[in-house]
């Protein structure tokens, strides 16, 4: 019996959900051509206007999809959790990257040459289809997101930030703190407002017992209030 190298056990366990559909070829091809790369807190993954080469897969840490504004200011796109693909829309679209991506905190990217995984699609219709999926979720997520920063005041979209990033990573052991820290300019530009706006309103829920606060750490106290305050804008 072949022994199992550790990047095929890391892969077939990280990438379990495309691995599974590929035939004993296609997971040879893949395991040949997939590179696992380490990134440090704040190192850029892909910048705006780069052509796009890979398919990325998040295996450890947080990753932030982002775009540069005016002034300097940046809008966080979308929060990457594992195990989650990112930065491959633009290449079936054939168009360079239109935002970029950092780590978050120190991360691992598994990364696959796009081209191998276009040549996988023409053969394989089970994992065409599940991308197709991926992608149609993710155009809905943006759909919705683009209608709550447009729409919603600013306590509205700072309460559904909050709850997207629960839902994300999760909770530490206290089952109430977000499993994620983030600067209050973070906060801001994933919230579509200005960091003293950021500031105010995070302020007011705490005065309210709505969540706590200690340095970067967001304590959520009463979850119901925040869906509400999020439901209603």
């Amino acid at each position: 019996m072949a022994r199992i190298s550790k990047k095929e056990k890391y892969l077939s366990t990280s990438l379990s959900d495309i691995w599974n559909m590929l035939s004993d070829v296609e997971q040879k091809q893949l395991l040949d051509n997939a590179r696992i790369i380490h990134f440090k807190t704040s190192e850029m993954i892909y910048f705006e206007d780069d052509n796009p080469e890979d398919l990325m897969c998040l295996l450890e840490g947080k990753v932030k999809i982002f775009k540069s504004g005016i002034g300097g200011r940046s809008q966080i796109i979308r929060m990457i959790r594992p195990v989650q693909y990112f930065g491959y829309r633009a290449y079936f679209a054939r168009e360079q990257y239109v935002t970029s991506a950092s780590a978050f905190e120190a991360c691992t990217v598994c990364m696959i040459p796009i081209k191998i995984i276009e040549d996988l699609f023409r053969g394989n219709g089970a994992l065409a289809l599940h991308f197709i999926h991926l992608l149609s979720s993710d155009l809905g997520v943006a759909d919705q997101r683009v209608v709550s920063l447009t729409q919603k005041h600013v306590r509205g979209r700072l309460a559904e930030s909050l709850i997207s990033l629960k839902e994300s990573y999760g909770l530490e052991e206290d089952g109430a703190t977000i499993n994620i820290y983030l600067t209050r300019e973070d906060l801001a530009n994933l919230s579509n407002m200005t960091t003293s706006n950021a500031i105010r309103t995070l302020s007011t829920f705490v005065n309210e017992r709505i969540v706590a606060i200690d340095g970067r750490k967001i304590k959520i106290i009463d979850e119901d209030r925040l869906r509400n305050i999020s439901r209603i804008g």
